[in-house]
């Protein structure tokens, strides 16, 4: 006989896990199928373990330059295997706490892999048996996988995704990034602090092409600082294994197509949504390219079928996935919570320099005709920046001159992906430039970079 619940959720990513919590604290009886490991791509082969890399590499860009902070740190190198050993012990302890939670608010989990056989219906296979489950509602939260280019499939020896980067069994001598999104950018950004030879092809006019044109022209010059060529307006016709490296066909800006031998190339191009094999299209559940389509609180067009993630289309983030479970669990048990507002989802990227967002670019808000009053500080002005050795940089805000309200916030520098949760605040209580304005930033901070960026919006900047 079938175990029957009031919701199962199909996915244990941030976006799965979380709903089943939040579902489990408003009495819902719950079950989370899986068929990998607690807590997806984001928490055991993306978000976190890609952190754990950065924060080693960010560690070796210190100690070389140790001599800056009046330190020495001679003979410094590193040990790869070990590298990778912290970074998945990290993925590991937070796999084992996402267990911990599923227990303690009593979610049942089912191995193996689910698929929606009809409304309220799924079957779990666990090898040679299969497992059947009832539910008045179930969540799809399946996520999504990296887009292999159509001419060259990642093999995991020369041609590496975002999951054959994070477990290296070799440093890579010189390295192709195919793609410059925030993927793209953090693996050239590691690689290149651990000394790697960098390349970056961008089909796109710049670099990080959904931030602001100011952010992609400081980070433009940033990188190319530090080393790494950056290949905008280029194109990719070929990519293939050869005499233990691969041959990339680049066609430059001119229409000239070069040939060039790399190591190791990185296919950052993009995501594929998990929405095959899994029941969804003999149910009907609309698509839009293989992401689901839902509404504000995570409801497709099928009663009693919800999609949150990835699998829902952009942003495609953890954060937003997590919110979207939330929602949508909320509104199953009866709940009146507000619908997501894509507007109010941050943006990071953990490079070095890193850059974070929120909101509109100055570009869009003009594009949607608002009168403007944009204001931007340099890192190179604030004490605590200074004090780091961290002095490049900028924050920019970018606010309706009618009515005050903050429309975008764009930062470039050290530690801005901690900074601009200040700013997703500020615009989710609906805050003008008077209360910014007014607001006390301790000294010496970081932060004061916001507080200057708003004034100087207002012709009121005192430190610039």
């Amino acid at each position: 006989m079938a175990d029957t619940y009031d919701l199962v959720i199909l996915g244990s990513g941030p976006g799965g896990y979380v709903a089943a919590i939040r579902a489990s604290q408003l009495g819902l009886k719950v079950a989370i199928v899986e068929r990998e490991r607690l807590g997806g791509i984001c928490l055991n082969w993306g978000c976190i373990p890609t952190k754990a890399l950065l924060r080693t590499s960010e560690i070796y860009h210190y100690m070389q330059n140790a001599e800056s902070y009046g330190l020495k740190a001679d003979n410094v190198g590193f040990d790869l295997a070990k590298v990778v050993d912290r970074s998945r012990k990290v993925a590991g302890q937070l796999n084992a706490g996402v267990k911990g939670l599923m227990k303690k608010n009593k979610v049942t989990v089912v191995e193996g892999v689910g698929t929606v056989t009809a409304k309220g219906k799924l079957s779990v296979k666990q090898g040679d048996k299969t497992v059947e489950l009832l539910a008045k509602n179930i969540i799809v939260a399946t996520g999504a996988r990296a887009r292999d280019l159509p001419f060259a499939k990642a093999d995991g020896k020369t041609i590496w995704t975002y999951r054959h980067a994070m477990v290296p069994t070799e440093m890579p001598t010189k390295l192709l990034v195919i793609g410059s999104g925030a993927i793209g950018v953090e693996f050239a950004s590691f690689y290149n602090d651990m000394g790697a030879d960098v390349t970056i092809v961008e089909m796109l006019p710049r670099i990080l092409p959904v931030e602001d044109e100011e952010v992609s022209a400081f980070m433009n010059k940033a990188l190319t600082k530090q080393g790494i060529k950056l290949l905008t307006g280029t194109g990719l016709e070929g990519l293939a294994p050869s005499g233990g490296g691969v041959t990339a066909k680049i066609k430059h800006k001119d229409g000239k197509v070069v040939e060039e031998t790399f190591s190791h190339a990185i296919v950052a191009i993009g995501i594929v949504p998990n929405t095959e094999n899994i029941g969804l299209e003999a149910l009907g559940v609309e698509t839009d390219r293989g992401h689901i389509k839902t509404d504000g609180y995570g409801r497709t067009n099928v009663d009693g079928i919800w999609a949150i993630g990835d699998v829902t289309g952009a942003p495609w983030l953890a954060h937003k996935a997590s919110h979207e479970g939330i929602i949508a669990v909320e509104k199953i048990a009866g709940g009146s919570p507000h619908q997501m507002d894509k507007a109010n989802i941050p943006g990071c990227t953990y490079s070095r320099p890193q850059v974070a967002s929120v909101g509109m670019t100055e570009a869009k808000a003009k594009e949607a005709g608002y009168e403007l009053k944009v204001g931007k500080f340099p890192f190179i002005g604030n004490g605590k920046a200074i004090a780091l050795g961290e002095a490049e940089g900028f924050v920019k805000t970018v606010f309706d001159a009618k009515t005050g309200e903050l429309l975008g916030a764009h930062m470039v520098g050290a530690e801005v992906t901690e900074l601009i949760q200040g700013y997703v605040v500020a615009r989710q209580l609906e805050t003008t430039e008077a209360e910014l304005m007014e607001t006390v930033f301790a000294h010496p901070t970081l932060s004061e970079m916001m507080h200057e960026s708003v004034l100087g919006a207002y012709g009121r900047s005192i430190h610039y």
